[in-house]
């Protein structure tokens, strides 16, 4: 049983429906249990067996006992929650036969956690903090993430895309996904692209900022105030933002804090050329100048430098800086690595 709480789509969730889908394909029996109507339902789709379970919140009795049942009814080997909420609600019963595996995508405190058979942290960071947080380092255990390289998209659709967008092919698209939250670094990101030049080696220069999330007018209101404001987009939340990374030239994550960066990964399957910050997941896994560009968190002028230079150079060179991203998805994210390191996990935690 796989189960996460969240009801919207990020990053996490993205995540938890790749996983139980590449399962099933391999074969290896995985039951998504998620919350009605949730964005993660739609996204497993018909690809895998699903169970509905509304998951009120962190302290749900009624919830709790609907999945201690539904474990014990499926006869689960394994019960793999997700975030937070799942994590903190799921709990098996002494004479239960079920591992819990408890998976953490950031730094968070581990009192909710402990409880879990095993900890699984998709960053070595992740995984150093749980140990310095009193878990047993027999305990704590690192599987990344893996991300499906996308196929090249034709340029008539790629300029469709631009142009539905109001892109022109002769511009630049500089393109964020994600939270608009504080942790993400947005103010930085709109202040470097107020530094910037309207256009870089005679094309305008466009930033498109997708996603949704507390900092929204916040962020509205700042870029308002900035003299490059006609060149900026908000898209709002989008489920599913394959066609976002599509029409960009390059993507940007300005993260103050950044467990990992699945978005950074998504991008990478694009084989886009990444400019990021030395948040922590980031700065583990990125190299600068191979395979991204990476400047100091909150350093706006580097931050506008980074990008103007990676616009700037010849086009072969910036597109090699995306293909060696998109090599280290084949390499290190790669469905294959990832989803037998779980399944080797499964075994030797169960014996199976």
């Amino acid at each position: 049983m796989h189960v996460i709480g969240s009801r919207p789509s990020g990053g996490a969730e993205r995540f938890y429906s790749r996983l139980v889908l590449a399962l099933n394909e391999q074969g290896h029996r995985a039951l998504a249990v998620n919350q009605p109507g949730s964005a993660v339902s739609q996204q497993i789709g018909r690809g895998a067996e699903q169970h509905q379970v509304r998951m009120r919140g962190v302290w749900d009795r009624l919830a709790r006992f609907q999945l201690t049942r539904l474990a014990e009814r499926r006869e689960a080997a394994v019960v793999q929650t997700y975030m937070g909420r799942a994590t903190r609600i799921f709990r098996t019963r002494s004479q239960g036969t079920a591992v819990h595996v408890a998976r953490l995508g950031g730094f968070y405190d581990v009192a909710g956690y402990k409880h879990a058979d095993a900890l699984v942290g998709n960053s070595r960071g992740i995984c150093d903090h749980l140990v310095r947080s009193g878990v047993p380092a027999s305990s704590v255990h690192y599987i990344g993430n893996f991300v499906d390289p996308e196929p090249e998209i034709a340029a008539p659709a790629r300029a469709a895309i631009r142009i539905s967008h109001g892109i022109r092919d002769d511009e630049w698209a500089v393109v964020f996904v994600g939270r608009l939250h504080k942790n993400k670094g947005l103010p930085d990101l709109l202040a470097a692209f107020d530094r910037m030049p309207t256009e870089v080696d005679g094309r305008r220069v466009n930033l498109v900022i997708v996603g949704d999330g507390p900092e929204h007018d916040t962020l509205k209101t700042q870029a308002g105030s900035l003299s490059s404001r006609q060149r900026i987009q908000f898209l709002g939340w989008v489920d599913n933002p394959a066609d976002c990374y599509a029409m960009a030239d390059l993507f940007v994550c300005p993260s103050v804090h950044e467990p990992l960066g699945n978005v950074v990964l998504e991008a990478w399957a694009h084989a886009l050329p990444v400019v990021s910050t030395r948040s922590q997941g980031p700065s583990e896994y990125m190299h600068d100048g191979v395979d991204g560009w990476l400047t100091d968190v909150s350093d706006v002028r580097q931050l506008a430098g980074a990008i103007e230079r990676a616009l700037r150079l010849p086009a072969p060179e910036r597109h090699a800086v995306g293909q060696a991203g998109l090599e280290q998805i084949r390499t290190n994210h790669s469905r294959a690595k990832v989803t037998s390191e779980y399944l080797q996990l499964y075994a030797d935690l169960t014996g199976h």
